[in-house]
């Protein structure tokens, strides 16, 4: 994941709820990419530093665990700069034109030629050799990844037909079913366009944010039925698997509950879902989270130069 800020609760609902799951049932590397941010922002880092720190203490407080997975930064394991070289030599310009997400990005973040780079170009090289250097039998990733997971696998199949020897895995892809969650203006929810809901936010944050939700356009009145299926509102509670979902789907539909009743009570469910979060992160000092940093920084490195080291050799850079 890429430290661009604060975290808010599509980030938990898309990724890290399914982070949680895996940490219980295998190895898992979770690896804060600030070298990938440099592609679309090599120019702003001055919060960088401190958005690292910052991510980091939201991935534990939602409950991902330095004693059961790795949590490492990518800048400290210099291993991850070397293997992207030499995957980058193997890897050719016209295959890193055909990923989709290039030309997507270069539209979406309206980019010009300054920033049209070749970091950004050889952005699934970088993740080819986050992955290849932990030989990760798999990588859950969204819909939209899938070409880079794909590429990945046709690098790792080509170093090992250079190096005569099967040093990396081919990972496979879990797919991330990641629900509908918008901006409480309607948008898509974005820390750019400031309408998120972030898993720091405070209750009067919450209460504001939710006041302010578009519902379904069709309800003018509070007599007119609604239709929960077109409302953003109800998005959000589908989210939340409590008892009154139902109760409240049956009311928008009958008009037997108004909009304002049903944005106070997904404010509550918010405010719940939040407040074990907020009270872990509250616990959380700098000297742990230095102390999580540097046990994961050792540790992935440690695994990343073994694998390198026999990379290194089969291809006769070292003796």
């Amino acid at each position: 994941m890429r430290p661009t800020g604060k975290l808010h609760i599509g980030h938990y609902f898309g990724v890290l709820k399914e982070w949680l799951k895996l940490q219980d049932s295998a190895n898992c590397y979770f690896e804060v990419a600030d070298w990938h941010t440099l592609t679309t922002k090599y120019e702003d880092t001055e919060n960088l530093q401190s958005n690292i720190r910052m991510m980091l203490a939201d991935w534990i407080a939602v409950g991902i665990d330095p004693d059961k997975a790795t949590l490492f930064i990518q800048s400290s394991v210099k291993q991850h700069a070397e293997l992207f070289l030499l995957l980058s030599m193997l890897t050719p310009v016209g295959r890193l034109e055909l990923v989709p997400t290039f030309k997507e990005q270069i539209r979406d973040l309206h980019l010009d030629a300054n920033h049209t780079t070749y970091g950004l170009l050889g952005y699934p090289v970088l993740q080819a050799a986050d992955i290849l250097l932990y030989n990760a039998h798999a990588v859950p990733v969204g819909v939209d990844q899938l070409p880079h997971i794909e590429m990945t696998r046709e690098i790792a199949r080509k170093a090992n037909h250079i190096a005569n020897a099967e040093i990396f895995m081919e990972p496979k892809h879990i797919l991330t079913q990641t629900p509908k969650i918008i901006g409480f203006d309607g948008r898509k929810m974005s820390k750019s366009l400031d309408n998120a809901i972030y898993l720091s936010d405070a209750d009067a944050d919450i209460d504001r944010k939710t006041k302010n939700m578009i519902t379904d356009p069709a309800r003018v009145k509070r007599t007119d039925k609604g239709n929960p299926d077109v409302c953003p509102v109800f998005d959000y509670h589908k989210l939340f698997e409590t008892p009154e979902r139902a109760e409240l789907d049956a009311g928008c539909r009958e008009a037997s509950i108004g909009c304002i009743d049903c944005k106070k009570h997904l404010a509550t469910q918010i405010k719940s879902f939040l407040e074990p979060i907020h009270h872990k992160r509250s616990g959380i000092s700098d000297n742990y989270l230095d102390d999580v940093i540097n046990e994961g920084n050792k540790k992935a490195s440690t695994v990343a130069e073994a694998t390198l080291d026999k990379f290194r050799k089969a291809i006769k850079l070292e003796g």
